[in-house]
């Protein structure tokens, strides 16, 4: 088990490593040559002279509080870690041959890296190499305000490591097709929380609620092998790929419902997908003239996938399938999954870049797709209803078709002396249909039938200028209006019951209709000041017609950010650096009037909050530096509707600080050492992820 360190004892480790590390730095001393000129910032910009560098680092952290939530927001471990942050080697082989190696050890961190390149001029290339690292998640589930209803039930301390394995090699020979043929293994492995929670009545009285934690636990893995070759005739430029790619993802996600009541049952829903992806891809790049040049792609998937999976329930994890057990025959539930899907996918790209005048450019573009997916599966259904009735066989039956066209113009235009002016135009018409049955097998009985026709038509256009209006004064703009348009046709079988229950069936028509404009002013009043002011707005609504009913405004959201941010030099041995962000962000819907005023069933949404950021840098002498950074968020939104239904919004107030020391011992040789406070208040929920954390790390770099 993982020891834990409390504050008192990552007191003395830091005090210790302060120790140690500090030893050679202050043995150097510092005399009046050290506090003359104390020049650049930066010290490790001198160190630039040397190819090969070393760097260890060992540090730890602290938290009281919510250890899970600290690890999820700072994406590091709690505890005392260390390791080699970074190595770098690199080695002159003959007259054209080089050799590198890069590296990277974080223990506890579980960062860890390798890379080994060998290149020779004139020949090629082979790399190969490691990369691993962890994300941290809180898994901590959903909270009541009314009962304080929170529910603990496993440890929230969540990670997934992501990592791969890669060998390539590359023919890079004159006169030669360049030729690149590689593998790469890429996994994904561990638990991380879901927001499909689980439901309990634990609410004193208010009915259901979907607040208990559950989690995924992910075993994924992909190998990849790629094949890519180029070569030039004459003006053009002609490449051809292939990649073949086979997959294995088999999660679980595991959820409570009910816990601790008499109907306390335990969920294992089981997703297993084993993918077999071929593609090859080509394109050439042609100069026509001084003036003209065009380009072609082509691609072609085919994707085949097998389909395996459960969804089991019982008094504990992973249980094996008991008909008798309670909510069995209740909830939802299959067994034996089994069936696969097939995707082809067609991919053609034509564009030209054509320059009519100096000042003037044009480039439209052409894409065609076109997709067709068949699939089938089968399951056996566990909510039959009658205890001791075996499960029902369904089949499920799908074809889906695809076809959309784009077009795109671009054009530039820079006539004007210290102006820029472009415009883009984007149109997307498409067309597709589904059809998708749900059959009891025994007997042969249609539940679900759906046949739905869509049209698609998207329009973007957008237009902006650049004004160079003095060496110090940057001023841009940008507008652009983007609309979406669904129309849905279904064809209906009276013979089935609910033909019309199930998304899109029930909609007719949707579109999408979103206006953006922005403006940027980049000034430097002085030299050793830099302001850059942006604002962002955006206003964007949804209409919605659906079946027997006439057309309504569903939905309308409307955005506002305004940033800032300030570099400024006073002297050469002092800088700062601060930026602050605000955004408005409200959705309003007509369901905010379901139920009446008294009830507040819906509320509108808003999603308001601000962030800023303060960062200085004093050279106290000429071999060592100061440095520092803040960091401030805050989000106060939070409308507590849990008496009536979902409650809305955030409320979180986050502090982040760092001061960071580097020493300059040697030539050779940089130390660092850095402390760092974080602090979270999240009223969200109820303060169970609040945490107070201190970092403390320091650092030895070697150059050679």
């Amino acid at each position: 088990m993982k020891r834990r360190f409390n504050t008192n004892q990552m007191l003395i480790i830091g005090v210790a490593v302060l120790f140690y590390a500090a030893l050679p730095v202050w043995g150097q001393g510092n005399g009046s040559s050290d506090e003359a000129d104390p020049g650049p910032v930066y010290l490790e910009e001198g160190m630039s002279d040397y190819f090969n560098s070393v760097e260890a680092k060992v540090g730890g952290v602290s938290v009281e509080g919510d250890e899970a939530q600290f690890m999820q927001r700072e994406q590091t471990d709690q505890g005392v870690w260390g390791g080699v942050e970074n190595f770098h080697w690199e080695k002159f082989v003959g007259q054209k041959g080089l050799l590198r190696i890069d590296a990277r050890g974080l223990f506890e961190q579980h960062e860890y890296s390798l890379d080994v390149e060998y290149e020779e001029t004139d020949l090629g290339f082979v790399r190969a190499g490691y990369n691993e690292y962890r994300t941290w998640y809180d898994g901590s589930g959903g909270f009541f305000h009314p009962n304080d209803g929170w529910f603990p039930l496993f440890s929230d301390e969540l990670h997934v490591d992501r990592g791969k394995a890669w060998l390539e090699a590359g023919l890079r020979k004159p006169d030669l097709p360049e030729i690149t043929v590689g593998y790469t293994y890429r996994f994904r492995d561990g638990k991380k929380g879901s927001l499909v929670w689980g439901d309990t009545e634990q609410t004193g009285g208010r009915g259901v609620r979907g607040i208990v934690p559950s989690f995924w636990d992910l075993a994924e893995n992909r190998h990849i092998v790629e094949v890519d070759g180029e070569h030039t005739f004459g003006s053009t430029d002609v490449g051809l790929g292939l990649r073949y790619e086979q997959g294995d993802r088999q999660n679980e996600r595991h959820m409570r419902r009910d816990p601790g009541d008499a109907e306390d049952r335990h969920v294992t829903h089981e997703e297993g997908v084993r993918t077999d992806l071929f593609n090859t891809h080509a394109y050439t790049r042609t100069e026509l003239n001084d003036r003209t040049d065009f380009t072609t792609a082509y691609s072609f998937t085919r994707l085949n996938t097998d389909l395996s999976g459960s969804r089991v329930y019982g008094s504990d994890f992973d249980p094996v399938y008991d008909p008798t057990f309670r909510g069995q025959f209740e909830d939802e539930g299959f067994l034996d999954l089994g069936g696969g899907h097939q995707l082809n996918q067609h991919v053609v790209n034509l564009n030209v870049m054509y320059l009519p005048h100096e000042k003037l450019k044009l480039v439209p573009s052409v894409r065609v797709e076109g997709r067709e997916l068949d699939g089938l599966s089968r399951f056996r259904e566990t909510n039959a209803g009658l205890v001791g009735r075996p499960p029902d066989e369904k089949r499920i039956e799908q074809d889906q078709g695809r076809l959309d066209v784009s077009e795109s113009l671009e054009v530039t235009y820079t006539g004007i002396p210290d102006w820029v002016f472009y415009a883009r135009g984007n149109w997307t018409q498409g067309e597709g249909e589904r059809e998708e049955r749900k059959i009891d097998v025994s007997p042969e009985r249609t539940e679900l039938f759906r046949d739905t026709d869509t049209d698609r038509l998207t329009q973007k256009y957008t237009t902006g200028v650049n004004w160079y209006a003095l060496r110090s004064l940057t001023l841009s703009s940008q507008y652009y209006h983007k609309i979406r348009d669904y129309d849905y046709t279904h064809e209906a079988d009276s013979t089935v019951n609910g033909a019309w229950s199930s998304f899109p069936a029930f909609l007719e028509d949707q579109s999408f209709e979103t206006d953006d404009v922005n403006f940027r002013v980049t000034w430097r009043p002085l030299n050793e000041v830099t302001l850059v002011s942006r604002y962002d707005f955006q206003f964007s609504t949804i209409d919605t017609r659906a079946d027997g009913l006439s057309e309504v405004e569903s939905g309308k959201m409307t955005s506002h950010i305004f940033s800032e941010s300030l570099t400024w030099t006073p002297w050469q041995r002092l800088y700062f650096q601060g930026s602050v962000n605000y955004v408005m962000d409200e959705l309003d819907t007509p369901s905010d009037t379901v139920g009446g005023a008294a009830e507040n069933l819906v509320l509108t949404a808003e999603n308001d909050y601000w962030n800023g950021s303060l960062s200085a840098g004093y050279a106290i002498a000429k071999r060592t530096d100061l440095e520092t950074r803040y960091f401030y968020y805050r989000a106060q939104n939070f409308s507590d509707n849990s008496e009536f239904s979902q409650p809305y919004g955030a409320e979180s107030e986050q502090h982040g600080i760092t001061v960071s020391l580097k020493r300059r011992v040697s030539e050779r040789l940089l130390w660092k050492i850095q402390y760092g406070f974080y602090t979270n208040d999240d009223t969200t929920f109820g303060g169970r992820n609040d945490y107070d954390a201190h970092l403390l790390a320091t650092s030895m770099k070697y150059v050679f």
